[in-house]
């Protein structure tokens, strides 16, 4: 079994740890992409045909064109959380079994979720820009108010364990959390979160933030009638996947003032258009998708995508399997 995967081809999608690329180039031969933007569409069917495996990003649409491509393919291993960009029926349909990388970036995306609350609920980017604007004259006691976090309301939807781990933050400032999914949690209550449905908590919190994953179910999620049921004053955070939020009908509550303000990490689409509405309006914190981005959590991630990558080389079960229905039933 070694010596078949020491003759593999891996095509490797964008530059990683180079401790990464060290550890899968003693199981199989590197085909690596060394921009740093996406590996182009045309450049991944062109260098797809002869390899049996492919460590991509969640910037590479993975669908059935690039599976026929890849018509070699053993593995699949991405290094994110998220396989929304990956047709998981078709690779089960040709027997590839999908990595991904859960768990390694819950606490890092947890703190970033807390940083764009805070940032938005205190007008933090606003007020940076105000000052290097040359626009602080002096101080004034109303200038640049925000609102507190310490004892409001927070919805999580989602409460996997990223929504955990930011419930477990947020009880440090004293919040009233709630959370809701498809069914109540057993570990909700150790985190003092109560369980209601969606519309409820949309009505009743100062702060909405998003934990959920990409989904048909979820994909526009959060549109006007949802926005409509915020209240007028709650911010809305999003650190999951941007089409969950109906992004027009983002821009038009904001306009309009129907909610307060947004924090976003993600976006529909990605990159966000220069030109967008989101990025001239004050009350909108927008990151560049940067939940995972430490050094620490970005280097982990990498190593458990190889882990991955390594044991489907050699036949074996993925360690973190998205398509777990690819293997036969024992």
């Amino acid at each position: 079994m070694a010596s078949e995967s020491s003759q593999a081809t891996v095509l490797v999608t964008r530059r990683v740890p180079r401790a990464v690329l060290d550890a899968i180039a003693r199981h199989a031969t590197l085909r690596i992409w060394e921009g740093d933007n996406p590996i182009p569409r045309e450049t991944l069917l062109e260098w797809l045909p002869g390899c049996a495996g492919l460590y991509c990003m969640l910037t590479d649409r993975i669908d059935p064109e690039v599976l026929d491509a890849g018509s070699s393919l053993r593995v699949i291993s991405q290094m994110a959380v998220g396989v929304d960009n990956i047709d998981l029926s078709a690779c089960t349909a040709r027997g590839i079994p999908v990595g991904n990388t859960p768990g390694v970036l819950t606490e890092t995306t947890a703190d970033l979720a807390l940083a764009l609350i805070l940032a938005t609920l205190r007008r933090v980017i606003e007020s940076a820009a105000f000052i290097k604007a040359g626009q602080w004259v002096t101080w004034r006691p109303m200038e640049l108010v925000g609102r507190d976090l310490h004892h409001s309301t927070v919805g999580i939807i989602g409460f996997g364990r990223i929504g955990k781990a930011v419930a477990k933050r947020l009880r440090g400032f004293d919040c009233h959390i709630l959370y809701t999914q498809r069914s109540p949690d057993p570990d909700a209550a150790r985190l003092g979160a109560a369980y209601v449905d969606l519309p409820t908590l949309l009505a009743s919190s100062d702060v909405v933030t998003l934990h959920c994953p990409l989904t048909v179910e979820t994909r526009g999620l959060i549109g006007a009638r949802e926005l409509a049921q915020m209240r007028q004053e709650a911010i809305l955070v999003n650190t999951s996947r941007g089409p969950v939020i109906d992004q027009a009908a983002l821009v038009e509550a904001l306009a309009a003032g129907r909610i307060a303000g947004a924090g976003l990490d993600v976006t529909d689409p990605e990159p966000i258009p220069s030109d967008s509405p989101l990025l001239s309006m004050p009350q909108v914190v927008v990151l560049p998708h940067i939940g995972s981005a430490t050094i620490a959590t970005r280097t982990k991630m990498a190593e458990l995508a190889a882990d991955n990558l390594i044991a489907g080389l050699a036949g074996k079960r993925l360690p973190h399997l998205a398509n777990p229905a690819v293997y036969p039933e024992a």
